[in-house]
């Protein structure tokens, strides 16, 4: 008897497993979706302050000055006495006193320290303040000024004045954006058979800035 020719079964190129396939993609969407849902608003909210940032000199804001003034009570003024360290803070008593009364906490704060006076910066998103103090009368002066909503969101973009809790958000947000495109990117390399434009929009999108960044940024 002849042999037979082989089926067209036999000489078909194995495939990878559909099942193994089905938990892949799975994981991806599982991943993709989870880290999209963590960066949303983050996303947003440095989408939008891009654009206010690429703006700035075509949004007005007048900023709000807030100035006062006072003297220490006598009791505390002996704690300013004496030498001190040129960065340290003021003592507790003292920044107590300062925040009861002014509305301004400066605890904790490194306070620049000369013969004549202690002077302590306070910055913070969207604000400008410090308070000085005499060190031979205990006059006190303090200054707050605030730049508006705007300045407020680009400062958390830039993460001016922002604190550590801030810091490790970022780091923390920046991680799940990078979660988030790569799973997208491998999402496109298992969907790219039946979507022909996958490549070139995803060439596109580095293409472009690469341009831009050597042909038209001086």
């Amino acid at each position: 008897m002849p042999d037979r020719p082989p089926s067209s079964a036999a000489t078909r190129t194995p495939r990878p497993p559909r099942k193994a396939r089905a938990i892949w993609l799975r994981q991806l969407h599982t991943w993709h979706w989870i880290s999209a849902a963590l960066s949303l608003t983050g996303m947003m909210l440095f989408a939008v302050t891009g654009l206010t940032l690429n703006h700035a000199a075509s949004i007005g804001a007048e900023p709000r000055v807030t100035q006062g003034g006072g003297v220490l009570p006598a009791p505390l003024l002996g704690q300013l006495k004496g030498p001190h360290d040129a960065k340290a803070p003021l003592p507790d008593a003292v920044a107590r006193a300062i925040a009861d009364r002014y509305a301004l906490d400066p605890s904790g704060h490194a306070a620049e320290w000369s013969d004549e006076e202690v002077y302590v910066a306070m910055p913070s998103p969207g604000t400008d303040a410090w308070v000085s103090i005499d060190r031979s009368n205990g006059r006190v002066s303090t200054e707050t000024t605030w730049r508006g909503w705007v300045s407020y969101l680009n400062d958390l973009h830039k993460g001016r004045n922002t604190g550590d809790a801030w810091f490790w958000f970022i780091d923390a947000f920046a991680v799940a954006c990078l979660i988030f495109t790569l799973t997208g990117l491998l999402l496109l390399q298992l969907h790219a058979r039946h979507r022909p434009s996958t490549w070139p929009l995803a060439g596109a999108s580095l293409a472009i800035p690469v341009l831009l960044a050597l042909f038209l940024i001086h």
